[in-house]
């Protein structure tokens, strides 16, 4: 299956079973913004979880926090947001279409804008002069528009760790080093979006600051490192060969080591098909010392043991929630022949897949429904999501079931009302096993 043909599938997948939808597509839909179903938000909030959990509540050394999306707007002078972060941009004068330069170069394979030729209209060499164009989206506070009530939707969530530096440090006692961990939603004016829900103008990351003293800061750079793509690996349960990491040789103004850790996506997302799911950074000093001169506020970290004082260093895991949960649904998305039929199936992972057991009876009579909907109910007020289906032929359900990637399928029939059994269908291996009907919480648990 060609890697353009494969995300299309995914997508038509992710609408018919409920994982994202586009977003207002009843009026037309608006630009790379999208919507999560019922599946997808379970998934999501999954992904979140794991990350919360392995980052927060499995460790000492980390706190939580959530900080607001709207910020004094010092905040991204500070940061060099409102300076640096921009996108050089031209207009075409026959359609006046944008496009980001460096993407129209690199998409068409031209030296020059003069040589480009518009993706949009097919004109060749009709550009505007380059402007500096801000992905910030502003907003206005207060009553009235004035350029004083400017403010920003911010463009990441890491500036709100790092002015709540001594707020944390200091309420939760905590020692350097340390960190600070936040999932929220970040807003960027995406010139060039695209590739489903991989580039968005409003996504949701996953970011931890470790705050170190410096001279350690190359040791935990590669702590980190290694500990983020284990987490890929084991936790979230990505492909070894699907995963790379890429250092950054370019680095931004504020770091003085980078890289990227990358999922292959395929298609035309990112470097030939790989594209980045989480970044680690090690920032320096850079965001502390630039707070601090321009809130006028000492941002120091106290050491009472070795008396001294310094602004510490930063090491950055920041993942992108929206695109961790693509790479999961890429990873798990494949097509098998089956008895001579097309099986299509989601292979998640038990642990983050939206439901875990389909409970189905096997006919509409004889106390099969009443029986299955008390084995749903009872999954469900154990913390244990199912989905109850009583349409079609039980081999049609079990494909919607695989579809949908729910890893375990539960069957009441004859031999449920005689003996108390139950049929276990398991989607990867679609091997069936009878257990009790008081093991089925047991069994499940142990495998999710």
């Amino acid at each position: 299956m060609a890697d353009t043909e494969l995300m299309d599938k995914l997508v038509s997948l992710a609408k018919r079973r409920g994982y994202v939808f586009q977003s207002s597509e009843i009026y037309g839909g608006t630009g790379s913004v999208w919507d999560y179903g019922p599946l997808g938000v379970e998934l999501k909030r999954n992904v979140k979880e794991a990350w919360w959990r392995a980052m927060v509540h499995m460790r000492d050394d980390i706190e939580g926090l959530d900080a607001a999306i709207l910020m004094h707007p010092r905040v991204w002078e500070a940061s060099g947001h409102v300076e640096n972060f921009t996108d050089p941009l031209v207009e075409c004068r026959n359609c006046h279409r944008r496009f980001r330069v460096d993407t129209l170069l690199s998409e068409t394979g031209a030296a020059d804008l003069e040589h480009t030729q518009c993706p949009s209209c097919g004109k060749t060499g009709e550009w505007t002069e380059p402007r500096e164009f801000n992905l910030m989206f502003k907003t206005f506070m207060g009553p009235a528009e004035d350029t004083a009530s400017v403010i920003y939707l911010r463009p990441e969530t890491a500036q709100g760790i790092y002015v709540n530096f001594l707020n944390v440090q200091q309420s939760a006692r905590q020692k350097i080093p340390f960190g600070i961990a936040q999932i929220g939603k970040a807003f960027r004016n995406e010139i060039t979006p695209g590739n489903f829900t991989f580039r968005t103008r409003e996504f949701e990351q996953m970011e931890m600051q470790f705050f170190v003293k410096p001279g350690s800061d190359g040791e935990w750079f590669e702590r980190w490192r290694e500990e983020r793509w284990k987490w890929h690996l084991e936790t979230i349960g990505l492909a070894a060969d699907r995963l790379r990491y890429h250092p950054h040789e370019k680095l931004a103004h504020y770091a003085s080591a980078a890289g990227d850790v990358e999922f292959f996506f395929g298609g035309t997302i990112g470097d030939e098909g790989w594209g980045e799911i989480e970044g680690i950074h090690n920032r320096t000093d850079f965001d502390l010392g630039r707070h601090q001169e321009y809130s006028g506020k000492k941002l120091q970290y106290v050491d009472p043991q070795a008396n001294e004082k310094y602004l510490p260093y930063i090491i950055e895991t920041s993942a992108g929630a929206d695109r961790v949960t693509l790479a999961v649904l890429a990873n798990a998305y494949r097509e098998e022949e089956v008895e001579g039929e097309v099986r299509t199936v989601l292979g998640i992972k038990p642990s983050l897949a939206p439901l875990k057991a389909g409970v189905f009876p096997l006919v509409k009579k004889d106390g099969m429904p009443d029986r299955a909907t008390q084995i749903h109910e009872d999954l469900r007020a154990r913390g244990i999501p199912s989905f109850y289906d009583e349409s079609g032929a039980i081999g049609r359900r079990y494909r919607r079931q695989d579809e949908a990637g729910t890893p375990f399928c539960l069957t009441i029939d004859g031999e449920t009302m005689s003996d108390g059994t139950v049929t276990v269908r398991e989607r990867d291996t679609m091997q069936q096993t009878r257990i009790s009907q008081d093991e089925i919480v047991r069994y499940l648990q142990e495998r999710i």
